[in-house]
């Protein structure tokens, strides 16, 4: 459901360009790859035991939980969400992403990747919000305002072909993948 101001949006071609800075631009390009190095770098440093992997994985799967509720409600790049977990934080999708990676650290059972992922996190997921909340602020300027005062809501219901248009199937099978990866590093004794 779109905020009652929905036509203040404006096109993607009369969007003022966002201004910001050309280190976070470069970051950002960056998030991918940089993901990538860390996940090979986490698996290769990992060390799980079955007590780690099935402990990580709780943690994980409530990541993946809070994001796949994130992702029923959201319609990328047509409003300024606010209905599901939107109503307590801008950012449902990086929270969730967040204890995702908490998870691989508690599985992995190795300090260095917990850094990693957790400087990984920090500066991918910081960039990101910025450059995200730049980016609505231009394309839906009153409707960003009035969300970030907190001053509306909205009771749209979850929506399972919502969450999957929005990719977060793929990143569920791809967070069970990672975690049998883990498992298969596991020794056997």
């Amino acid at each position: 459901m779109r905020l009652p101001t929905a036509p203040e949006a404006r096109p993607a071609s009369e969007v003022t360009p966002v201004a910001v800075s050309p280190w976070l631009i470069r970051v950002a390009r960056l998030r991918v790859t940089g993901g990538f190095l860390v996940a090979v770098l986490a698996y290769w440093l990992a060390q799980p035991i079955w007590q780690s992997l099935l402990t990580g994985a709780v943690v994980a799967l409530v990541g993946e939980g809070v994001r796949f509720w994130a992702a029923g409600h959201l319609e990328k790049a047509t409003e300024v969400t606010v209905s599901g977990p939107y109503r307590w934080t801008r950012h449902p999708l990086y929270v969730g992403s967040s204890i995702m990676g908490l998870g691989v650290a508690v599985t992995s059972r190795a300090p260095l990747v917990a850094v990693l992922v957790t400087a990984y996190l920090v500066v991918s997921l910081g960039v990101a919000a910025r450059l995200e909340e730049a980016t609505l602020r231009a394309k839906f300027p009153g409707d960003y305002k009035r969300y970030a005062e907190g001053t509306v809501r909205d009771d749209r219901s979850f929506s399972l072909a919502r969450a999957r248009r929005n990719g977060e199937v793929q990143t569920l099978l791809g967070l069970l993948a990672a975690l049998a990866l883990l498992a298969l590093k596991i020794p056997c004794i």
